[in-house]
């Protein structure tokens, strides 16, 4: 069994500040691991609970649980059981992922990580215990950092470096004292919670001062993403369910989903009133699910600035409303889809994973699209990607849709018009819904409406849909979420002969005014309808009635403040580079000639009021013209004669001398008075040598015989309390200091 540690050791200076920042060191080791979300629920809940009740033990003075030598023969256990973990365990978890195999050598190299942490901290007696305990958290900070770059990894590493910082300050304090000649003292407590105050501010002042220093060499040298790691996708699971094919019922389970998806940051809230981010446009209808029929892509290659372009504007049919520029964080996604508003004009995005900065990514990426107007991402989106984007939006409800044509071409004809087997009673309640309207474009109008007024929206649907959920959704339950409006609309708007295509992507989502981004969850996946009108294009309609509203309060305005400090971190952190820094300059030197110029204009301006009112005044009273130059000579003798500095002077020895009595006690105060004596002296004509020690000026110096006595009182005061430990008499001291002063001067 191992012995206890002894109880001299914990008396030593800093030996609870020490164990305590320890103790927080592996613990926030261990949460920063387990706050990655990327462990299993069995290691997320038993590794900090272990940890908690070591610190429990440790606080109550309990010895060591487990001996070196079983330590060490559970670790060498452990190691055979290695490649189980790997093979089964951990291969299991890592299942969906780009690369499973090194995502599971990953995962099993953690958990043996934190096994050999707990048993070494329940087995640990000696310093060198404490510095293998420490390099297995910093271990443990390096493993979190390669599964996440969320801002909690950011809180949780500031703790680590604070915790980090303190506990080896206390480590060599300890030391120090276990060291030396003579055995430290039992100190007190009052002096013990000083001494531990102390040390906490040394340690938060050295870790912020590092913080500060590492940001600043952090963003002086960009940062290049090269490597094995930086090309391989670690995240285990994928954030959206978006597929290239969509079930009727499948987005409403993504929908109870409110994990962040994207964030698209356009600077300012857009008003356009059908704003969407679109993904996937569909084309087959099976009845069930909706599939695309595109399966020919063209690829599009960068340009040699790294735009990618995907349409020309020539191309595009009707108005166009607005021109919008936008940039995109967009986390993994089980689809290659990628996410922009309308008709989109080109692209410049890390599409491929490519080492280097974002703009050399971009010029070696390329993009595919199809027929239906999708664009996606050969590399796939295993991590996260960020590209800039250009979009056109048409006009909403363009008038001159009511006149198009219903001569479609061929290819449009045979695309999207194909219906399945339906319930007769579907292409009926089409023509009933919409026997109003005589044109294409009034008949898609009232269906849209008809079915936002007349059906409601819900996330949990009741009954059976049997074999023909579209039929169940219109004529019995009436209700559902988004694909079943779109599906029902765009299959009635085919009954009626009018082309049309089910489109997957994203509400606009919450925009933060903060960070001027759009929010997009994964709650706010949605389908609508696109309808073809020849010479107008496609129009968006959107069937599906409005979802309750969350509401806001304090704590959605705080859930505003978090994301745009997400959106900052990914944004000059995350992907800070080369081409980051040359914006951060440019942008430091445009602000700093700003902020000098406005400076300038300010002073400038306070400058001529200054003077107009001045000749102003001075006219009003020609009498105290002079008063400007005497208050001149007035300044000029109070410099020269330096009675500034002696008024400060006098006021500090004046405080100084009315404090309390167990506050005056202290040889500072004794050593300042004794300089004043010095200064009055010196004018008088007597100097002390550098050589010369107080007893021996006042013993030596020719005083004048008013000035003997009060002269050597004073320094054996002096002497008293500045090298004996004696009370400071500032009172009598103070009183020989007038009477030098006063004493008259003897030629």
């Amino acid at each position: 069994m191992a012995s206890p540690v002894a109880a001299p050791i914990t008396a030593l200076p800093a030996e609870r500040f020490y164990r305590t920042a320890h103790f927080f060191l592996i613990l926030t080791s261990v949460l920063t691991l387990v706050s990655t979300g990327k462990l299993d629920v069995f290691t997320t809940l038993l590794a900090p609970a272990l940890i908690v009740y070591k610190g429990y033990r440790w606080s109550r003075g309990y010895a060591a649980e487990l001996a070196q030598a079983t330590a060490t023969r559970l670790v060498v256990t452990y190691v055979f059981l290695f490649p189980v973990d790997v093979l089964f365990v951990s291969r299991n978890l890592a299942s969906g992922t780009s690369n499973s195999v090194l995502y599971a050598a990953l995962l099993a190299a953690v958990h043996f990580l934190l096994f050999v942490t707990i048993v070494r901290l329940y087995s640990a007696t000696t310093d060198r215990d404490s510095l293998f305990l420490s390099m297995l958290s910093f271990a443990g900070i390096l493993a979190a950092a390669v599964f996440t770059v969320d801002t909690n990894f950011l809180a949780f590493f500031l703790a680590f470096l604070l915790f980090g910082v303190a506990a080896f300050v206390g480590l060599e304090i300890r030391r120090g004292a276990k060291g030396a000649i003579c055995p430290p003292l039992y100190s007190q407590a009052g002096r013990e919670r000083r001494f531990h105050r102390a040390l906490a501010l040394a340690a938060l002042s050295v870790a912020l001062g590092a913080v500060f220093f590492g940001s600043m060499l952090f963003f002086l040298f960009p940062r290049f993403s090269a490597g094995y790691f930086a090309r391989t996708g670690l995240r285990p699971a994928l954030m959206s369910g978006f597929t290239d094919d969509v079930e009727l019922g499948q987005i409403g389970e993504i929908k109870k989903n409110n994990a962040v998806v994207m964030r698209v940051k356009t600077g300012s809230a857009i008003n356009y009133p059908l704003l969407r981010w679109r993904g996937i446009a569909l084309t087959n209808f099976d009845g069930r699910r909706w599939t695309t029929l595109a399966k020919f892509r063209v690829a599009h290659p960068p340009m040699s600035d790294g735009w990618i372009p995907l349409m020309d504007r020539r191309e595009m049919q009707g108005r166009t409303a607005a021109e919008l520029h936008f940039t995109v964080l967009l986390q993994p996604v089980a689809s290659d889809a990628l996410f922009a508003p309308a008709h989109l004009l080109m692209l410049r995005g890390n599409f491929s994973g490519d080492a280097g900065t974002y703009y050399s990514s971009a010029r070696n990426s390329y993009l595919q699209s199809d027929s239906a107007g999708s664009v996606f991402n050969p590399a796939r989106n295993f991590s996260q990607i960020r590209y800039d984007g250009v979009s056109l939006l048409p006009f909403a409800r363009p008038p001159q849709a009511r006149t198009a044509s219903t001569d479609y071409p061929d290819e449009i004809r045979s695309t999207y018009l194909q219906l399945p087997s339906l319930d007769p009673r579907i292409p009926e309640f089409a023509r009933r819904i919409t026997a109003q309207a005589n044109n294409p474009y009034d008949k898609a109008l009232l269906m849209e409406d008809y079915l936002r007024r007349k059906f409601a929206y819900t996330l949990n649907l009741s009954g059976k849909p049997g074999q023909d959920p579209l039929a169940h959704f219109l004529f019995e339950t009436k209700a559902g979420h988004c694909e079943y409006f779109a599906s029902a609309m765009a299959v009635m708007l085919r009954t009626l002969g009018i082309p049309s295509r089910e489109v997957n992507g994203f509400l606009p989502g919450e925009f933060n005014d903060l960070g001027g981004d759009y929010i997009v969850r994964a709650s706010d996946a949605h389908s609508w309808v696109e309808a073809y009108f020849p010479g107008t294009g496609w129009l968006t309609f959107d069937p599906t009635p409005s979802a309750p509203d969350s509401g806001t309060g304090l704590f959605s305005r705080f859930g505003l403040y978090l994301d745009w400090f997400q959106l900052a971190w990914n944004e000059w952190v995350i992907n800070y580079d080369f081409s980051h820094q040359l914006v951060l300059a440019k942008n430091v030197r445009q602000n700093s000639t700003d902020w000098t110029q406005t400076v300038r204009d300010r002073f400038r301006k306070l400058r001529d009021r200054g003077m107009s009112e001045l000749t102003e005044w001075q006219g009003a009273h020609a009498r105290l013209r002079l008063f400007f130059p005497a208050a001149l000579v007035l300044v000029l003798v109070v410099l020269r004669f330096d009675w500034i500095r002696r008024l400060f002077r006098w006021a500090g020895l004046e405080w100084d001398s009315n404090r309390p009595v167990t506050q005056r006690n202290n040889p500072q105060l004794a050593s300042r008075l004794y300089a004043e004596l010095l200064r009055l002296l010196e004018k008088r004509g007597y100097t002390r040598a550098d050589s010369q020690t107080p007893g021996e000026f006042a013993a030596s110096a020719k005083l004048q015989p008013e000035l003997i006595s009060p002269v050597r009182e004073f320094t054996d005061l002096y002497a008293r309390a500045r090298f004996g430990g004696v009370p400071c008499d500032a009172f009598r001291l103070r009183a020989l200091l007038e009477q030098v002063r006063s004493a008259p001067r003897h030629r």
